[in-house]
């Protein structure tokens, strides 16, 4: 039904209500009659109301820096290869290290959340310790904190590359070892220099430490892909 003939029902209902109220008043004495008969009026015809386009449903805005909802390291490639490139590291070794890293959730609120509970917690998608942070940002990014690295996955890549370049100055020349230097510099990022430098040259694995090489050997391949 049209507004024009919500308009007219409306009138009518008034009108009536003021002519019922008007009956039950005392009744004047009549005058004299005169014709005064009007035409009536036509009833208007409906217009029908013009279709209407309907409005476009807007699409839901994805949350700007919202980078951790949908995580998976190979979203940072290039962040990987470029830092890789400026610390003269094997960018998938890096690739790799991030999807070891990759074992619990890094939401930036999650992350503080948990190291109130244990200070002494790794922060950033790369887990990195206070320690090893501030050691690795002398002279490059002094500037930067430890604490930003949940909020900053460009600077905990970044970080985690001059780290290993670093570890890798540490290797021993002659080593005996099997494992080759991408391998050490893995178990270095995972247990430390001086156990990487024992590793080196021949000491035997423990069971967490064998563990972190085999999610490297698992996480090598999908690695490499995500670098090329």
């Amino acid at each position: 039904m049209g507004k024009r003939w919500w308009v007219v029902i409306a009138g009518v209902l008034v009108v009536g209500v003021w002519s019922a109220r008007h009956n039950d008043e005392p009744k004047a004495a009549p005058e004299a009659a005169v014709s005064t008969k009007a035409k009536p009026t036509p009833k208007p015809t409906p217009t029908p109301a013009a279709p209407t386009k309907p409005s476009p449903t807007k699409q839901p805005e994805k949350s700007v820096g919202n980078w951790y909802d949908d995580y998976d390291p190979a979203h940072f490639a290039v962040q990987v290869r470029k830092s890789a490139k400026q610390a003269g590291v094997n960018p998938q070794l890096l690739m790799a290290i991030l999807y070891n890293e990759d074992y619990k959730p890094h939401t930036p609120e999650f992350e503080r959340s948990w190291q109130r509970m244990k200070p002494d917690a790794s922060f950033g998608i790369a887990n990195m310790h206070r320690a090893a942070f501030n050691e690795t940002k002398r002279g490059r990014f002094a500037n930067r904190q430890w604490e930003e690295l949940p909020d900053h996955p460009d600077l905990a890549i970044q970080a985690a590359a001059w780290h290993l370049h670093d570890l890798a100055n540490r290797l021993p020349a002659n080593r005996s070892s099997k494992l080759t230097k991408d391998e050490l510099l893995a178990l270095g990022y995972n247990a430390g220099a001086g156990n990487m430098r024992a590793f080196a040259r021949g000491a035997h694995l423990g069971s967490q430490v064998q563990s972190y090489l085999d999610r490297l050997h698992t996480n090598w391949s999908k690695s490499g892909t995500a670098v090329s």
